[in-house]
């Protein structure tokens, strides 16, 4: 991964969890807290990983 891609991580990981934060401090803990951050975390870091962890390990991109 080459250092603009590290930044882009870097910045989706806080925004990420900046707003699980705000999931999590704007009501109580509950079944449906957790599975929102779950499913929200599958959405969004398993097509990252896919794209360039994955596919750049294969091509031979470190």
């Amino acid at each position: 991964m080459d250092t603009s891609t590290k930044i882009r991580f870097g910045f989706i990981a806080l925004l990420w969890l900046a707003l699980c934060y705000i999931v999590v401090v704007s009501q109580p803990m509950s079944l449906r807290v957790i599975f929102v951050i779950v499913a929200s975390g599958i959405v969004v870091w398993v097509p990252l990983y896919k794209k360039y962890i994955k596919n750049g390990k294969r091509d031979g991109k470190h």
